[in-house]
């Protein structure tokens, strides 16, 4: 039986973040897209993906799906056979950035939820992509489908996330850290620190792509997370 690859969207992102590495890399594995839109914690995030699938399995996570890789690896690190840690961090909320999410919240709380809109995108994409029509409606539609109650949920998660460092050392399982070579969200700084301080690991740094390399380079991807599940970087 083909190797099970947990695939962990991130905050606004459903399987369509991941659509290009099912279809290239479904020979090799049996792809699983974790449920992050119906809790409101990393750990019951974390225990619904692990209900999701069978046995030991491969784990790749993006961005918030990265925080709640990394509980998945607290809650049940034996079963978890590699990690890929991509366009995340291991560090929690700055006071700044938590004020930040906080007023984001209650906006969203008692207006009109905007999701991803233009204004927006320049976060989530290198600026060579920014003028792919088809992405960026791609990108806004996937945060509509995922929607408002789901992103409070989501940011609720995000606020109260522990502080991962500690954790990182203690991870003995083949790692890949990968990031966006123009990621303004999570920099290659923050995925520097977490491949330092976790024995082993491989640094990768994705040309051309910010925040969202699965639809931005998917190709550049496809071939990183195959050569990770080979053993081949």
């Amino acid at each position: 039986m083909d190797e099970t690859l947990l695939l962990m969207p991130g905050l606004l992102c459903d399987g369509r973040l991941w659509r290009d590495q099912i279809a290239a890399l479904s020979g090799r594995v049996q792809p699983v897209v974790a449920d992050l839109a119906s809790d409101d914690s990393l750990d019951a995030m974390a225990c619904r993906a692990l209900d999701a699938v069978q046995g030991r399995f491969a784990l790749c996570g993006l961005s918030m799906g990265g925080y709640a890789a990394l509980a998945v690896l607290r809650l049940a690190p034996h079963r978890v056979t590699r990690l890929c840690l991509m366009d995340t961090s291991a560090r929690p909320d700055s006071p700044v950035q938590s004020r930040r999410r906080r007023g984001l919240m209650a906006l969203t709380a008692r207006s009109r939820f905007r999701g991803v809109t233009p204004r927006l995108l320049p976060q989530l994409l290198h600026p060579d992509r920014l003028s792919d029509a088809v992405l960026c409606a791609e990108i806004m539609a996937m945060a509509d489908r995922v929607g408002q109650a789901a992103f409070l949920r989501q940011q609720h998660a995000i606020l109260h996330r522990p502080d991962s460092r500690p954790d990182l050392a203690r991870i003995g399982v083949p790692a890949l850290v990968a990031v966006g070579s123009g990621d303004a969200l999570t920099p290659p700084e923050l995925a520097e620190e977490m491949a330092e301080r976790i024995p082993g690991a491989v640094l990768r740094i994705i040309p051309d792509a910010g925040h969202l390399p699965p639809l931005e380079t998917p190709p550049a991807v496809n071939e990183l997370l195959r050569g990770w599940l080979d053993d081949a970087l």
